[in-house]
């Protein structure tokens, strides 16, 4: 009998609501933003003038003082819990900013829409009709079921979110047993690139489909746009609402070729292994500086943060592209190892072993070379792939990629 994988799995819909509802949603994500900003400065001021430390319990007692006050007591013509979740939130963000996993918290905008999350007692599931009910609500949501739930799953929490481009989603957090796919005894090697997104150790050559290149000209056409709008003037707010659907547009494009892609190396290999790319690092070295002499002008060659291999690095997707194998490999029952970032790929010889020194930074200088020990032509992508199969089944036997720590037999 095989063995499900039980789990938790958010499937995430469009929706479009009414008049109606779309007020009570925008008005609850506002309160939403409102209290995680009165929150982070709260937080921030105790400390910075008091070195006081707020805790999430004394945020929910805050809560309760700001709905009673004339300035705030709109905070009750919505439900309570998406409040206390934003508070729940902001508490996890400071965890990870003390655990060195994060960011300190930052001010969350209007114009970057919102989210507002609701627990199992905010709102009603009805499996038979498959209707969504939320808190303060008289119908269900519109929601457009591009796929179907698990069934005999009743989510535990439900997240409604607006995007910069005013389109509405909901994520449904269920309980739901994975059943692995059936083991194989394939493995393979990845190489990221800007050239070709990726080179597999088996000869695969996977272009790369460069999102934001293809769109740069229109959205660079509604900057231009924009820019030459009335601050605070509807025209603007128009103008601003099309560069933020490009943007999406080139975000759902790039999420799509993302997961067709991870899905299929998945199901068609049993072991997958990857570089660990520090790739904010990575594209900080690659940004174009100022000209110090013409502040109008990039360097080098005049290079825009959009055209130059800072915008290709970031337009790839890469940090976003290994999360997916992560967790694919853990529902499917595949085995996903990372190596070290350190690992000469490119100046080891897949053929004979022999460290052949560095080769240019990725995509701009030497494409293929020749071994000088053997003899061997290798192109650049390929044989690094195959070093990097090579030593990821080398630390699976005695190491674990990630961490370099023994791993017991």
């Amino acid at each position: 009998m095989v063995r499900r994988l039980a789990c938790k799995r958010a499937y995430r819909f469009r929706f479009y609501p009414t008049p109606e509802q779309e007020q009570l949603l925008r008005r609850t994500v506002g309160c939403c933003r409102k209290v995680y900003n009165l929150a982070l400065e709260a937080r921030s001021t105790a400390w910075t003038a008091e070195r006081r430390s707020i805790t999430y319990v004394q945020t929910s007692a805050m809560l309760t003082q700001w709905k009673q006050t004339a300035e705030y007591s709109y905070m009750n013509e919505v439900s309570c819990v998406p409040l206390q979740q934003a508070l729940r939130h902001l508490q996890t963000a400071f965890s990870n900013f003390f655990k060195q996993t994060g960011d300190y918290p930052r001010f969350k905008a209007k114009s970057h829409g919102g989210s507002a999350e609701y627990t199992r007692s905010a709102f009603t599931w009805d499996a038979k009709r498959n209707e969504l009910t939320l808190a303060k609500m008289r119908g269900p949501l519109p929601i457009r079921w591009s796929r179907t739930l698990p069934r005999k799953t009743e989510p535990s929490t439900v997240t409604v979110s607006l995007d910069a481009a005013g389109r509405w989603h909901v994520s449904i957090l269920v309980e739901e047993a994975i059943r692995p796919l059936p083991a194989r005894g394939d493995a393979v090697g990845i190489d990221l690139g800007v050239d070709s997104y990726a080179v597999t150790s088996d000869g695969e050559t996977i272009a790369n489909p460069r999102h934001y290149r293809k769109l740069a000209e229109r959205l660079e056409r509604e900057q231009r746009a924009l820019s030459r709008k009335t601050k605070g003037g509807n025209n603007r707010r128009k103008a601003a609402l099309k560069v933020a659907r490009t943007y999406a547009r080139i975000t759902d494009m790039r999420r799509d070729f993302l997961h067709k892609l991870s899905t299929r190396i998945i199901r068609e290999n049993q072991t997958v292994v990857l570089e660990d790319l520090n790739v904010r690092n990575m594209a900080r070295r690659c940004a174009p500086k100022p000209d110090p002499d013409n502040p109008n002008h990039w360097l080098p060659n005049g290079q825009s943060a959009k055209n130059g291999l800072n915008g290709s690095i970031m337009d790839a997707g890469w940090s976003e592209f290994r999360r997916m194998l992560e967790y694919k490999a853990e529902w499917y029952g595949r085995k996903l190892i990372t190596i070290d970032r350190y690992y000469p790929s490119t100046q080891i010889c897949s053929h004979c072993g022999a460290k052949t020194g560095p080769k240019g930074m990725p995509g701009l200088t030497v494409r293929a070379w020749t071994c000088p020990d053997c003899g061997t032509t290798h192109d650049r992508d390929l044989n690094a792939a195959e070093n990097i199969l090579a030593a990821g089944l080398a630390v699976s036997v005695c190491k674990d990629g990630r961490t370099g720590t023994k791993v017991s037999h």
